[in-house]
């Protein structure tokens, strides 16, 4: 053999050793391959198998709670219900249902001062059952609030989050909780309808301004319960409705104090 045929045999051997490694990687491969379809020919999916699976886990799948649900749950525990009984035009007991809510950690209690004005005794009902006397500790008649102290507070209950009016905009979520006729802890939701809006108190020569207008359902009940947005934050307290019947009831204008005023007066700083 000649020199230049030893040398094309060498390069030969040497391409060949470079070339086995991947050749011999792509058949363990291959062989593998086949070997499992053939072992396991149950583990074969198909395309209708597929489509089926990802229906099933759709099927199953448990959706988000609505907001509300949450919000409800959020501010059941600052929740009360007031009864206040006091002289009427015909100097005899007038009793009057609103609502309100606790809104720091001393337990102090953010009200429409309409439900409580006049009133000889104030009865504050808890959301877990227990009833306590209360007194008045302030009042702001330029906004139609007052600050009630009750006498006893339940073993569970918490202040309510303030959150800030002024982050909220036209056509976001807003709820309403309170006692609207009587029906104890009732939710409405709706949205933020405007605002700077001012409120003519009905039989007086008051007017309200700077108000939060929204139309989540309010009845006589509702004033004094907290406006709240989707995270459960107190934005406002209810305190009047638009409502051209005798009758008073809701038709679709709602009034709320900002929470920055409402809750200034009463130790909470002003947004």
């Amino acid at each position: 053999m000649t020199e230049a045929n030893t040398s094309r045999l060498a390069r030969l051997r040497s391409r060949v050793r470079a070339v086995l490694p991947f050749a011999s990687g792509v058949f363990a491969a291959f062989l593998a391959i086949s070997l499992f379809y053939l072992l396991f020919p149950s583990n074969q999916i198909t395309q209708t198998e597929v489509n089926q699976s990802i229906a099933d886990a759709l099927a199953s799948a448990t959706p988000r709670a609505a907001f509300s649900a949450d919000v409800y749950q959020i501010i059941l525990p600052s929740l009360v219900a007031i009864e206040s009984k006091g002289p009427n035009a015909n100097a005899t007991e007038d009793d009057s249902l609103g609502s309100g809510v606790i809104f720091n950690d001393n337990g102090q209690i953010l009200t429409s001062l309409h439900v409580v004005e006049g009133a000889a005794e104030i009865r504050i009902l808890f959301m877990d059952g227990s009833e306590s006397l209360a007194v008045v500790a302030d009042q702001y008649p330029e906004m139609d609030i007052a600050v009630l102290q009750p006498q006893v507070l339940p073993r569970v209950w918490a202040p309510a989050v303030l959150g800030n009016p002024g982050a909220m905009r036209i056509g976001d979520e807003a709820y309403a909780v309170g006692h609207p006729l009587g029906l104890f802890a009732s939710m409405s939701a709706g949205v933020i309808s405007g605002f700077d809006r001012t409120f003519h108190i009905p039989g007086s020569n008051q007017e309200i301004e700077g108000l939060i207008q929204f139309d989540a359902a309010a009845n006589p009940g509702n004033s004094g319960g907290p406006l709240l947005n989707r995270n459960g934050h107190v934005i406002g307290i209810v305190t009047g409705i638009v409502s051209p019947a005798e009758n008073g009831y809701f038709i679709g204008i709602g009034f709320a104090v900002p929470i920055g005023a409402a809750a200034g007066g009463g130790g909470s700083p002003p947004y």
